[in-house]
């Protein structure tokens, strides 16, 4: 595995470039991701290149097979613009939890159908959708809006193209649930009309394989549709889902029992390449100087490099960049940064896994170590009289931890629409404080998880 070091000088320069102009308040300004281009493709080392300009075109030819399909319904029914749907909490209209056998029933089936409706041809779901209404009608588009309320010019969130955005994604569970129901669906019914529902699931496990980078990683939303969307997103779990979702398949057990076995195997190559770059993603900063000291200690915290310095494996960014892999922003308020909350699910799927590696076993121990080392104690994060969200005492409180630390020294920082950072959020807009989780305890039940998996799997010894 190849370890990326990221030291402090760099990364402050690359996101706190006017700190020392700023006032005390602000300690720096959150630059945009990079898309995945044809010219950054070309950046890399020749061999390099031919897959991931091959990716770049199947993204580049769905997309416009997706827009040529509606463009067609809409000339076929006269229409002058596509028909917006019905918009809300797609997850909340897709159960999961019901007995086995309403799947086959009548209400179940509503919600299949309407969910086979509403496929991209690519054969991913949008996200905001409401799947309880209806059946999507022709010249219906298979996305609402989708647009932010705040966006600005310039802003992060600004949609290349407003008529197109969030078409077919990962973001907010979106095309995993619908999957995960559909197989539900499958088992239920076990008669011929399964094969609707079969074809559909199937199409969208071919989603899911066209989508993954070939490192391994997957974007927020594929085909590509450009700004922080191509970065590879840990960001509401979108990759772990996912990754969670073919471990399941290539097990071919319970709800997957029916994917024929060689489409299990394809799941099983995806999820070990997913892993790969999960491993190859973990931060890893230089601390401190060192004598050397046992080689199994430096792999535990990263390595000892050239310089003889140790540097230290950390946790991982919501986003990271698709083809180097660096910390990446998305939206205006998110920056590159250390994630408590994703990194926690990203070390519960790693000791999920039945038979870790050593390098496994060295990324997950490394992230336990910096949730323990980054927790807060006696603090409590709500509403007061008159000010809305501040972070407050609260004596017993805790352990809770700041959604987002400084690569290199570790700690908290918040950031704001207009895209500046702070080292303290009472000093981030109101709106911001008030609507966004800035303090998470997911943390904690990832340092939980890992007081069992410890004793499971004794440390290895180099």
């Amino acid at each position: 595995m190849n370890l990326r070091l990221l030291r402090l000088t760099p990364i402050l320069g690359a996101v706190l470039s006017h700190a020392a102009l700023l006032p005390a308040a602000i300690i720096g300004t959150n630059i945009p991701a990079k898309p995945l281009t044809v010219e950054r493709i070309g950046s890399l080392p020749p061999a390099r290149q031919p897959a991931w300009r091959k990716y770049l075109d199947r993204s580049s030819r769905q997309m416009q097979t997706d827009q040529a399909y509606l463009a067609s319904e809409l000339r076929q029914h006269k229409f002058r613009k596509a028909i917006t749907p019905p918009q809300g909490n797609d997850v909340r209209s897709i159960p999961l939890n019901r007995p086995a056998e309403w799947y086959g029933q009548a209400d179940g089936l509503r919600i299949a159908d309407i969910i086979l409706s509403f496929q991209t041809p690519a054969g991913g779901w949008s996200k905001n959708l409401d799947m309880s209404a209806h059946r999507r009608a022709p010249g219906e588009h298979f996305a609402p809006g989708n647009a932010s309320r705040h966006v600005s010019q310039g802003d992060f969130d600004e949609p290349l193209n407003e008529n197109w955005h969030y078409v077919g994604t990962f973001d907010n569970d979106a095309t995993i649930t619908q999957l995960r129901y559909l197989a539900k669906v499958i088992v239920a019914l076990k008669s011929s009309a399964v094969q609707p529902y079969r074809k559909a699931f199937l199409h969208g496990l071919d989603y899911i394989f066209a989508a993954q980078y070939p490192n391994g990683g997957w974007p927020q939303v594929w085909p590509l549709e450009g700004g922080y969307h191509d970065a590879i997103t840990f960001n509401d779990d979108a990759m772990i889902n996912v990754l969670r979702l073919l471990r399941d398949v290539a097990e071919g057990k319970g709800d997957f029992a029916f994917v024929p076995a060689k489409v299990c195997k394809l799941a099983d190559a995806s999820v070990r390449r997913g892993i790969e770059c999960i491993l190859a993603a973990q931060i890893v900063v230089e601390v401190e100087k060192t004598d050397g000291g046992r080689a199994g200690r430096a792999l535990e915290l990263g390595r000892i490099g050239p310089s003889g310095r140790v540097e230290r494996r950390t946790v991982w960014c919501q986003q990271h960049d698709s083809l180097t892999l660096e910390p990446a922003s998305a939206r205006n308020y998110e920056m590159p940064s250390l994630a408590s909350a994703e990194s926690a699910q990203i070390a519960m799927f790693l000791m999920e896994l039945p038979n870790p590696d050593r390098e496994t076993a060295a990324a997950i121990r490394a992230a336990a170590a910096w949730f323990d080392k980054t927790k807060i104690h006696d603090v409590a994060f709500g509403f007061t009289a008159g000010e809305g969200r501040r972070l407050v005492s609260a004596p017993g409180n805790g352990p809770l931890w700041s959604r987002y630390c400084e690569i290199g020294s570790d700690r908290p920082i918040f950031g704001d629409r207009d895209k500046t950072i702070h080292d303290t959020v009472d000093e981030i807009s109101q709106e911001r404080r008030n609507g966004y989780g800035w303090y998470r305890d997911t943390p904690q039940r990832a340092l939980e998880r890992y007081a069992a998996w410890e004793k499971e799997h004794p440390k290895i010894r180099m």
